[in-house]
Parts: C-alpha cells; structure tokens; sequence
C-alpha cells in the first residue's frame, strides 16, 4: 500500500521530531490551522506541473468529484480566498496523499506527514521570505542531523535565463520541471531530455547549461547583475535585485554560510513565482572529496504570490512564501541512527510507576496516584490486584520510567513513601 503502521517506539519519535518543529514555528509567531483531507478535484488540478498525475482522485460522489489533498499549500490558498484573510502566518501539520510508486527506505510513501510554515500578506520585499529560510536554517540545527546547504533561486532568474536562451514562454513551465531532476541526474541527461523529449535545439539547451552550473553568493549575484544579456531581461534583474536584499538580510542573521545561490534550482510545481529554495543534508565522502554529496532534499519552499487569486471569486491577490520541513525524510534519518546506535527509544513520558511490595495494597496505590496525577505528575501502576514487586521494577526498566514510588504497610505505617531510582537502586524515604 505504501503507508506503514507506526510501533510504539517509532511514534515516540516522531513526536519527539515534530516537537522540536512545532516549538519553533511557535516561536516565530505561527499560529496552528487546519484544512480538510478532501479538497474538490478542481481545486487540486494543474497546481503541481508534472506530478498532477500523483494526486488521489476519488469517483462522483453524489454529484462532486473528490480528491485527496497532495500538499498543505494550495488547500491553505484556497482556505485564505474562501475566508478573504488576507494577513497570516501559519503552520500546519497534516498527512497529505500521493499515488506515488512507494519507496519505503528512501522515506517515499503514498500517505506522510508534512510540516509547513507559511506568511501570507503584503510586505516589503524579501522579509518574510529571509525569515522563512531562518527557520529551517533553525530546525535542521536543533536537530543536528549533520552538515547541510540550503540551495535558493529565483522563478524570475530562471525564466530570464530560459528567455535569453531562446525557450519560448510556453515551455518555462515544463522547462523547470525538467531541471527540477538536476539534483538526480547529471547535466547530459537533463540536456538530452530538454532536447529530446521537450523539442529543444542544442544550442538554448547549451546555452541553458552555460548558467544553470552557476552556483555562489553574493560575488555571483553582482556578476549576474552586469551580464549584458541576462541584466537586460526585466524578469531576471527583477529577481536579482530581490536576491540581492535577500542576502543582505540572510547576513544580519548570520546564516550565509549554509545558502548558496544556485541557478540549478528550479522546484518543479507550476505555483511558485519567486524565491525558491531547497534544504540538503550533506555527506563527506572521503577526505580526498573538496565538495560534499548531497544525501536528498529535506526541506523546500518559495513564494507564491499568485496562488491565492485563483481561488478568489474576484481575482484578488495574496502574495506568500512558504516553507515544508521534510518530515519522513528526516524521520527515517534519525531511525535509522538510532537503530545504528542501540538506543532505546522511550515510548512513553511517565516519571514515576506506583508500585506495593505486599499483598491486600491495591486502594494504597490508587490513593497515591490519584494524588500524583492531580499535580500533574505523569504516573502508571500495574493494573493487577497484588503484583510482584520484582515485576513491577522490572516493567520500570523495559520501559525507561526512571522512578518507583513504593507504598508497603511499614512505609503506610510511618507515614512514608519510599522513592527508588530505577537506574541506580538508591532509595529514599520522602
């Protein structure tokens, strides 16, 4: 089917990865929405270039045709154009749906958790946009999954370039698809695709080449901006001068070392209108290596300034930019770091087992988890009339649970309980 269930331990860490998403989406003022699974086939249709065959349709249903939401992002346009919100910021954690082939080890399945951040509105240039590119910059460092890049291009840079290059306007959209493959495969098949299979000439297709393995930072904006062809194109020195601030404001954050403006970049659904990027985990490979290998992309965006307008009855526009943390990818990252390190995964939070080392106790143990629970204490006990003891701090270390509260009639006749730590065995009269 390619969805999966979730054991105990595998769910413990996903909350434990989600927890650190969410913390910081809160922390940058984002406040939780929700969107229904279904969306009307309309609605989904056309908005992801290529890959609108992967979305989940579902038969007449009594008089509507159906599908299963494929992103978080055009339900949140259309969610803004019903409601005529025009200022938010939001995140959004949700399973979404694609009729994908399924590739479990690779973190590719048909039913998966996304995780998005968006700020809607309208805003001077490239605030909103640098912000969101903080965040991930934020969350893969909290997470310490390794050394990473976060790749960023420009729609407008990328349609220039296809202009000069001699693409005709029809073919800007299927042309980013195909170069949205560049990160799987080398340059020689892409080109061969553009000229096979889109009916490109050679020489746009090398030409396109000449500038898409252009990859740098500011340096490479500044010589872009003084290229007598591409700084004659509106669209491109437009996305430029924007690139350009970006860069500006990513240095007050001190985050330009992991960004690196890539022309290679290109995102491959039909919505985006601007700013794009991408996150990748890097993989030394050797130390013979200079340049570190790309392990896939966990983290993508960009700005969509005219997505919201086709949902509105009167065309008004909502300019966003928006942010999905790969969630699956990372999940299977660290699952399967864990699983290489031995560590046991905890799959519960309780603190403390109540636990009676004699028979006829039961009403002693409910008395006092009764008091644990209402201070807000995470507290069990074994749900048998008269367990072992040995049993119970035995099921403390299957568990993790670092503590044992233990009431016996010496402890009920002293007024005591006695607290064990599980690890080390001390006790202590409380």
């Amino acid at each position: 089917q390619g969805t999966r269930d979730h054991p105990p331990a595998r769910v413990a860490l996903r909350d434990r990865l989600l927890g650190t998403v969410v913390s910081c989406f809160k922390r940058h003022g984002a406040a939780a929405i929700d969107t229904p699974v279904l969306e009307l086939r309309e609605t989904l249709m056309g908005k992801y270039g290529e890959d609108t065959k992967l979305v989940y349709e579902l038969q007449d249903q009594g008089g509507e045709l159906l599908a299963l939401r494929y992103d978080l992002t055009v339900p949140f346009a259309r969610y803004l154009a019903m409601n005529k919100i025009t200022n938010m910021k939001r995140y959004h954690i949700a399973k979404v749906y694609r009729r994908d082939n399924p590739a479990m080890t690779r973190g590719r399945y048909r039913e998966f958790y996304q995780c998005d951040f968006d700020i809607a509105g309208h805003f001077d240039p490239m605030i909103p946009d640098a912000e969101c590119l903080k965040i991930v910059y934020e969350i893969l460092s909290d997470l310490q999954l390794g050394d990473f890049l976060i790749k960023v291009n420009d729609r407008r840079i990328l349609n220039g370039v296809f202009a000069i290059c001699g693409v005709p306007e029809s073919k800007f959209i299927t042309m980013c698809s195909t170069m949205d493959k560049l990160d799987k495969m080398p340059w020689e098949e892409v080109r061969s695709e553009m000229v096979g299979e889109k009916g490109l000439s050679l020489e746009a297709a090398d030409h396109i080449g000449e500038y898409v393995q252009l990859h740098g930072g500011l340096d490479l904006i500044e010589r872009l901006l003084q290229d007598p062809k591409l700084s004659q194109n509106k669209l491109a020195k437009e996305g430029l001068g924007d690139m350009k601030l970006l860069f500006e404001y990513l240095t007050l954050f001190g985050i330009t070392g992991k960004i690196s403006f890539d022309l290679s970049l290109a995102r491959g659904l039909d919505y985006y209108t601007g700013v794009i990027f991408e996150a990748v985990l890097l993989q030394q490979q050797n130390d013979h290596v200079e340049e570190p290998v790309g392990v896939g992309s966990v983290a993508g965006g960009g700005r969509y300034d005219g997505l919201v307008g086709m949902f509105d009855p009167k065309g008004r526009k909502v300019p966003c930019v928006g942010v999905s943390i790969g969630i699956e990818r990372i999940f299977s990252i660290l699952e399967r770091r864990v699983e290489a390190s031995g560590e046991k995964v905890r799959t519960t939070e309780t603190q403390v087992l109540v636990a009676t080392p004699q028979k006829h106790l039961l009403a002693a143990r409910l008395k006092l988890i009764s008091e644990l629970w209402d201070a807000g204490i995470k507290a069990e006990m074994s749900y048998k009339k008269d367990p072992k003891l040995l049993k119970q701090l035995q099921y403390c270390e299957d568990t993790g649970i670092p503590l044992a509260a233990i009431v016996g009639e010496q402890e009920l006749s002293d007024g005591v309980v006695k607290l064990r730590d599980v690890a080390t065995r001390e006790e202590v009269r409380v």
